[in-house]
């Protein structure tokens, strides 16, 4: 995804702290990852899933872009294999 300007926002800073994902992890897999789902009618700003491996590990990024190119991070995380089928970017039907 191309991005203008990068902003994380509070709740992504705490998940990322929390969930130990530096923000190296979170702009490589923002750069060059797959959008795995959009959201179109999320607010204020349409958001994204993007999917990428990064050192072997799956993570999961949710970007909001608005109309700019301005990016937001909204949070970040290992999908949970419970949740999730093995390539990361389907969700289980539970």
């Amino acid at each position: 995804m191309e991005c203008q300007t990068v902003t994380y926002k509070f709740h992504a800073i705490q998940q990322m702290f929390a969930r130990r994902i530096n923000e190296l992890v979170v702009e490589e897999v923002v750069s060059s990852g797959e959008v795995i789902a959009n959201y179109a009618d999320d607010k204020p700003y349409p958001t994204v899933l993007i999917h990428k491996f990064v050192e072997n590990q799956p993570f999961h990024v949710v970007v909001a872009r608005d109309g700019n190119g301005n990016c937001y991070i909204i949070t970040a995380y290992r999908p949970n294999t419970l949740l999730w089928e093995a390539d990361f970017r389907t969700k289980r039907k539970l």
